[in-house]
């Protein structure tokens, strides 16, 4: 709601949206941090990076990159699916997650990722990303690893994954299996958005 009592419209409702899941990201990393009894300080310097954009990303002025959020986690000591909503009780048998009722995480270029998962999930990483046209996973052509194997399933658009010694393309319906170990980074290249699912386990 506006200030002056009246509901958001149009982009203005998706710029509201985007705000706020950017706060909700940077204050559940900040929870993470100090749950890990890190400060501000020593969580930079483990990243590399300057205390200032740590603060930037904690209150939501900065979204972090794909790269960057696994950096993050990976720092954290804590998986992926922990920087969603913590979401409900572990289902006793059956449980169904309804697009309406999980909130994406909005990252730089906005990438959004959507737990698939009703709740974090012990060494399993269940979700899916939606890369816009220009988008990618890190910045400066920068090659990622991380803890884990990965298999995902494009559902719809075009995505590419750049390793270092090739380049894959995936179209909808297409299927990818890797170790998170090897460097690569995603990317949308295309012009309509590209949506895949993921699976990561983690060894």
């Amino acid at each position: 709601m506006l200030s002056d009592g009246t509901e958001p419209r149009g982009e203005e409702a998706a710029r509201a949206v985007v705000e706020r899941a950017g706060r909700d990201l940077g204050v559940r990393l900040r929870e993470l941090r100090l749950a890990a009894g890190l400060s501000l300080k020593a969580l930079a310097e483990r990243l590399g990076i300057s205390v200032s954009a740590v603060s930037q990303i904690e209150r939501g002025a900065m979204q972090p990159s794909v790269g960057r959020l696994i950096a993050l986690v990976d720092a954290l000591g804590v998986p992926l699916s922990a920087v969603f909503d913590q979401g409900g009780p572990a289902p006793v048998e059956t449980a169904v997650v309804r697009v309406r009722e999980s909130a994406p995480v909005v990252l730089e270029g906005g990438v959004l990722f959507r737990r698939l998962a009703p709740r974090p999930l012990d060494a399993v990483d269940f979700f899916e990303s939606t890369y816009p046209p220009g988008s990618t996973s890190t910045a400066h052509r920068q090659l990622l690893r991380h803890d884990g194997f990965e298999m995902g399933t494009v559902t719809l658009g075009e995505l590419t994954i750049e390793f270092e010694d090739e380049t894959v393309v995936l179209g909808a319906g297409d299927a990818i299996t890797f170790p998170c170990e090897r460097p690569h980074r995603m990317m949308n290249t295309g012009a309509s958005t590209a949506v895949a699912t993921w699976l990561i386990v983690h060894r």
